[in-house]
């Protein structure tokens, strides 16, 4: 079942990346492993997918564990870190996809032991229910960021309404993509910020139409 499905979502993402005239190694595909088991993420890696995503501590610490032999695994974290468990996970992951406060990010430089590659998670639809700093507020946060060495903003992240109709998930997209590509350009240190992780399982070839060069699936994949 997981391999018909990557099938399915592969062919999504080859046909959208055609759509943009974008070349299909360009997106790097993501499963969202947070809720599956160990032996359905241990099956989607060894179907060649090698970029997990988990969002609690210790479920991840355990499957991580459990797959130390799995080296060629890289380890994503999406959603919220609470400060007092970044001590557990920073130095544990490949990805963090939701830095939104010079907070967290002081905890991240207080612990980390290297430099941890960080997506700022930006509020483009505006919903009081989502994370992520607003998008007038991003330019002054990047360059507070400056200041932590330990952390390097590879790009930014953004989630669509889930019921958003395809205009919708466009202009949201797009307008990540335009913020991505102005932090890029100033070719700030420690930001330079050249990728977009947008697009789940409900929208993610929008998403790679309009620019995503990461997109997050998870039930696309291991749906029954």
């Amino acid at each position: 079942m997981i391999s018909d499905n990557l099938r399915k979502v592969e062919q999504e993402v080859q046909k959208a990346c055609a759509l943009a005239s974008r070349k299909r190694e360009e997106v790097t595909l993501v499963a969202v492993t947070k809720t599956v088991d160990l032996a359905s993420t241990m099956a989607i890696v060894n179907q060649g997918v090698t970029h997990c995503a988990e969002n609690r501590v210790e479920p991840f610490l355990s499957k991580k564990a459990a797959m130390k032999d799995q080296s060629n695994v890289t380890w994503h974290f999406i959603g919220n870190l609470q400060r007092r468990k970044v001590k557990t996970v920073i130095n544990e992951i490949d990805y963090f996809h939701a830095l939104d406060s010079l907070t967290l990010a002081a905890e991240i430089q207080k612990r980390a032991t290297r430099k941890i590659r960080c997506f700022i998670e930006v509020n483009v639809s505006g919903e009081e229910a989502k994370q992520g700093i607003q998008p007038a507020m991003l330019q002054s946060f990047v360059e507070e960021l400056i200041a932590y060495d330990k952390i390097e903003i590879v790009g930014l992240m953004t989630m669509a309404p889930f019921h958003s109709s395809e205009m919708e998930q466009r202009t949201i997209f797009h307008q990540l993509h335009m913020m991505q590509q102005s932090i890029a350009a100033q070719k700030i240190v420690n930001a330079p910020c050249l990728e977009l992780s947008m697009g789940m399982s409900n929208d993610f070839p929008i998403a790679v139409e309009e620019g995503a060069t990461f997109i997050r699936v998870g039930s696309a994949l291991f749906k029954e």
